[in-house]
């Protein structure tokens, strides 16, 4: 049985995750825990949250995930949704600044206040980035098939990720600025929208992603 490892390290509303999964793959075992031996049973994994990522670097240190969690993204096909983009980055200017996990190169940083204004209307944005936005899908991923190009997804987040490798960005979004909403490297596809809020989409996603080799 194809097993979907949850982790829950205590931050976000983890059970939509959850039962979005199931619902795009109800033969699979889709498991939430906080215990490192699932992450290293499971088949694939999924980082999902939603609040401040020191709480996050925190949460997983406390818990005793983080080994568990970076073999699972070397060998793993691994989705990560949220704050479990951001925290796969080097560093966050959140909190005064917090180490990542140092998966990806990047940063990231706060949306940037003279910047925040619609190009088209020249009105004021809004920070938190908080609804439905479009994702410019800027290479093929399978986690992107039969996901049309530009699709709307529900985005809820203050900062934004800076990629430092552009070969490793899979979509982008504006708003005020162009920021990474995908990021994609061998068995890593992770977002910065939420599939589980994301309506019709949102599910393509997450079924593609239960149905993922793990290769790029």
């Amino acid at each position: 049985m194809n097993t979907v490892a949850v982790i829950d390290y205590g931050m976000g509303n983890l059970r939509s995750v959850c039962k979005a999964l199931e619902h795009v793959a109800p033969k699979a075992r889709v498991q939430l825990t906080s215990n490192p031996d699932d992450l290293a049973k499971a088949d694939r994994v999924v980082f999902p949250g939603q609040g401040a990522i020191g709480g996050c670097v925190r949460a997983l240190d406390s818990h005793g995930l983080r080994p568990a969690l970076l073999r699972a993204l070397e060998t793993k096909p691994f989705l990560g949704i949220c704050l479990g983009l951001q925290a796969l980055f080097d560093f966050s200017e959140e909190g005064g600044g917090t180490p990542g996990l140092a998966v990806l190169p990047g940063r990231v940083p706060l949306f940037p206040p003279a910047q925040m204004h619609d190009r088209a209307t020249g009105l004021r944005l809004k920070v938190p980035h908080m609804g439905w936005n479009q994702v410019q899908q800027v290479r093929p991923h399978a986690l992107w098939e039969d996901i049309p190009q530009d699709t709307r997804f529900y985005f809820v987040h203050s900062y934004y990720v800076d990629s430092g490798d552009r070969r490793q960005i899979a979509g982008v979004t504006e708003y005020g600025l162009r920021f990474t909403s995908a990021a994609s490297i061998n068995n890593i596809f992770a977002v910065q929208f939420h599939p589980e809020k994301s309506q019709k989409a949102g599910l393509r996603l997450l079924e593609n992603f239960v149905n993922w080799d793990g290769k790029d």
